[in-house]
């Protein structure tokens, strides 16, 4: 035991000066330790010797052997010996100081009486004290053979553990040079082309003007809460019992709610007065009846809390009989957003899963052609002017600006030299009104310019030249709007929108019309996947009218089709609340009629 503390502690002092580890082809370990029968709890000592071979940067082969000596449960000084042909899987990179491993293998074992072939496992570690030694620590398993005693049969197993040296002798895998220096010539740098982008710009072949539409605009059924509320938000327009006999369906500018993002004003405002629409539509159809449901994670009784809210208000302003509601409460809506095992964005989606249900069996309230839980109410009639309608849009698109560019600048400029400016953007596709560019003209030639900026700090230009001209519709010319709403995530709509495009939409077209069809998702999830499921929504509708006019023998109509994803250029509605999000997981159907 002196002699191995002695060569340790020369090993040490001789690796002070070097710290780098070389895996060298041969090592010879030697070890220290004990061991304890697992089957009589009986310990011993443990010497161990073994040879290894460098195999490679994860693996070295072993020729192992372990004496167990002065076993405290027998006379003998020698219990058994075992020799090992060990694979030791190495856990760290080679060169490192601290090397711990993994090793396993098949042995021959002598124990007594008896001997057989056995196998061993265990863990340890390395520690390189110089280029050439490494103090080691390990833990093993050895398992013994079966023997037969007094007609009893029986196995002894053992547990170890020893600590040791480790030399390593013979050529490094990688040969040591001596390092000579040497002049370095630095070649000059040449600066290399960045990676090309394409610039494209399409543009409309007529730019619509302020176009009259008739919006058939759909009524969400949900009415959603604050959290840790009960009380109805105040976003929502709240009647006083002496302004119910002025309420009209087809009136509610009048009834505005206090705050509007800018965004689809018309729109929310009819949102914003579902409860009254309700009550209203409750009180011109006596036998309707409804059941609230209102779901929380807080649990049943506060989403039982929530509808007895609108309850209340549905009661006490519109004297709406309390035996014509019903309510409950549940911890998740039927239909929720929050889909098991998700991880992004929870917040978000728990927001929208705390709401308050309207479900009815009535159809004087309801959607056409459904009826029961999560249908939407009847939709609103909205008759207004589309300023920058969306086929107005001029689109321009910086293909491979994500990987070559790190914003780019638009400039237009018309044909006397006046140039507008756009930007800075990151995306690749952005989109601008027509009728923004052109302003006061009702024609114009403009070359559009893209200047990049690109990941080395250069500049990188691009031209395209693009004509525009506005189209201004006829005075008695009226196009139509419908939307679908799709539930957080889906690409099908419900079969209750299937049958109204098919039924109800499709029908309204006039010959030789445009249908313009756009995908819109909210603002929850990756930015490319809510592009491509925008595309699918949108060729999911597309499909269905198709599919309707061919059955009816018609292929007189032109259909513009785009998906634009989360695109908060386009998209119809805020995304700061989950009613805005809500309606902006939909499908926007303009129908236009032949120029």
């Amino acid at each position: 035991m002196k002699t191995l503390l002695l060569l340790a502690s020369m090993l040490i002092f001789a690796g002070s000066a070097e710290s780098q580890t070389l895996d060298k082809k041969w090592g010879l370990g030697l070890g220290l330790g004990g061991y304890a029968n697992l089957n009589n709890s009986s310990i011993g000592f443990m010497p161990e010797l073994y040879l290894s071979r460098y195999l490679g940067s994860h693996f070295d082969i072993m020729l192992k052997g372990d004496l167990g000596l002065y076993n405290s449960a027998l006379v003998n000084k020698v219990d058994l010996a075992n020799a090992f042909l060990d694979l030791r899987l190495k856990l760290s990179p080679e060169g490192s100081k601290f090397c711990p491993y993994l090793y396993a293998g098949p042995g021959f074992l002598a124990d007594n009486r008896i001997s057989g072939l056995n196998f061993n496992a265990g863990l340890g570690a390395k520690y390189y004290i110089s280029k050439a030694a490494a103090l080691k620590l390990d833990f093993g398993y050895i398992h013994g053979l079966e023997f037969t005693e007094y007609a009893v049969t029986g196995r002894d197993n053992f547990m170890k553990a020893t600590i040791g040296i480790e030399i390593a002798f013979g050529k490094s895998k990688v040969t040591e040079v001596e390092v000579v220096p040497v002049a370095v010539v630095v070649p000059k740098l040449v600066e290399t082309t960045p990676p090309d982008v394409t610039f494209t710009v399409i543009s409309p072949e007529n730019i619509a003007a302020d176009r009259r539409v008739t919006e058939t605009f759909p009524l969400s059924n949900y009415v959603f809460f604050d959290e840790k509320s009960t009380t109805i938000p105040d976003r929502y327009v709240l009647l006083q019992k002496n302004e119910v006999d002025n309420f009209k369906e087809d009136q509610l500018e009048v009834f505005k709610p206090k705050n509007l993002s800018g965004r689809s004003d018309r729109q929310m405002i009819v949102y914003y007065n579902v409860l009254n629409i309700l009550g209203d539509r409750m009180q011109e159809n006596p036998s309707a009846q409804v059941r609230l449901t209102g779901a929380s994670p807080e649990g049943n009784d506060e989403g039982k809390l929530m509808a007895a809210s609108v309850k209340e208000y549905l009661v006490k302003i519109f004297d709406i009989a309390e035996s014509r509601i019903t309510t409950e409460g549940r911890l998740k809506p039927r239909i929720p957003s929050e889909q098991p095992g998700g991880q992004l964005e929870l917040a978000l989606l728990r927001e929208g899963d705390r709401r308050v249900s309207i479900w009815s069996e009535s159809p004087a309230i309801l959607m056409e052609f459904e009826s029961g839980e999560e249908t939407p109410l009847k939709p609103v009639i909205i008759n207004t002017v589309q300023e920058a309608p969306i086929d107005s849009y001029v689109s321009f698109n910086v293909d491979g600006a994500d990987t070559a560019l790190n914003s780019w600048t638009l400039e237009i400029a018309d044909e006397n030299g006046k140039v507008q400016s756009f930007g800075p953007y990151t995306k690749e596709l952005i989109t601008i009104p027509g009728k923004s560019i052109l302003g006061t003209r009702k024609t114009g030639d403009y070359k559009a310019t893209m200047i990049g900026k690109t990941k080395n700090g250069n500049t990188l230009k691009k031209n395209s030249n693009v004509k525009m001209v506005l189209w201004t519709p006829q005075q008695n010319e009226e196009g139509m709007r419908y939307s679908v709403n799709y539930e957080f995530n889906e690409s099908e709509v419900k079969p209750l929108y299937e049958k109204y495009l098919a039924e109800t939409v499709a029908p309204k077209i006039p010959k030789g019309g445009t249908v313009i069809i756009h995908g819109h998702t909210d603002v929850i999830g990756e930015e490319d996947y809510n592009l491509n499921l925008s595309q699918q929504r949108a060729d999911n509708v597309k499909s269905i009218i198709e599919n309707a006019l061919t059955k009816a023998g018609r292929s007189d109509v032109k259909f513009n089709v785009q998906g634009y994803g989360e695109n908060l250029d386009v998209a119809e509605f805020d995304n700061k609340l989950p009613e805005g999000r809500f309606y902006n997981r939909s499908v926007v159907i303009d129908i236009v009629p032949a120029k």
